[in-house]
């Protein structure tokens, strides 16, 4: 068994090597990202399943339901740094009082699978690139909508999730009044707790204070343990 582990782990790190050799890019290993929380707890990497009390996960890259038509993580989780994480805490409160909550598609993700959505779409308006990493490798992205929390049902928006149309544009003009009022909303109450929105996708968010964080891949089965 152990022996399976290992070999598994070895071929994890070959990939990443990989990866990183084709396309320059230093992105920092489970090993380092240890040290790194030691001298700035912040820095940490947060279940937020775990952390929010009522938020929901729709992790489509766990599953085959996404724009590659591949399942790319093993494990439906979503981690944010701890800075990040509080932020949508705050952001679920808010709404709560408004009998809505948040439904998370994606949060930290993996240098690797960024790699993989590259070379699957190079498209930078919608995929990030190898070259330099994404908000989502620094653990300070977050890919979300809006639910009635009384029935589970997602708030209509103008497009849905992962969609390569400029209608997904933020700033696109939308005629329905219903997805124009809650794309308002997501991004007010979001931006009110100091993201702001991707310039191309109505539910992805950034953590203004991304750059104070390192491009990670690490998978969740290695935070998980």
């Amino acid at each position: 068994m152990m022996k399976t582990i290992y070999i598994v782990l070895g071929m994890l790190l070959a990939i990443t090597t990989q990866a990183q050799y084709k396309y320059g890019l230093k992105v920092t290993n489970l090993k380092e990202y240890q040290a790194s929380i030691k001298q700035n707890p912040k820095k940490e990497l947060i279940d937020l399943e775990q952390y929010i009390p009522g938020i929901v996960l729709d992790i489509r890259y766990a599953t085959t339901n996404n724009f590659t038509g591949e399942k790319i993580y093993n494990l439906a989780k979503a981690y944010a740094r701890k800075p990040v994480a509080d932020a949508v805490k705050r952001a679920q409160a808010e709404l709560q009082k408004q009998g809505l909550g948040i439904k998370i598609f994606d949060a930290y993700r993996p240098y690797k699978a960024t790699v993989k959505f590259y070379e699957v779409y190079k498209d930078t308006t919608y995929v990030a690139s190898p070259y330099r990493g994404s908000r989502h490798n620094r653990g300070c992205a977050i890919d979300m909508t809006i639910i009635n929390l009384k029935t589970g049902e997602e708030l209509k928006m103008p497009t849905g999730y992962d969609s390569f149309q400029k209608e997904a544009w933020p700033k696109t003009p939308i005629k329905d009044p219903e997805a124009r009022k809650n794309r308002a909303l997501i991004i007010q109450v979001m931006e009110k707790q100091g993201f702001k929105v991707n310039s191309s996708e109505w539910w992805h968010f950034d953590f203004i204070g991304w750059r104070n964080y390192e491009v990670l891949d690490i998978d969740f089965e290695e935070l998980a343990k």
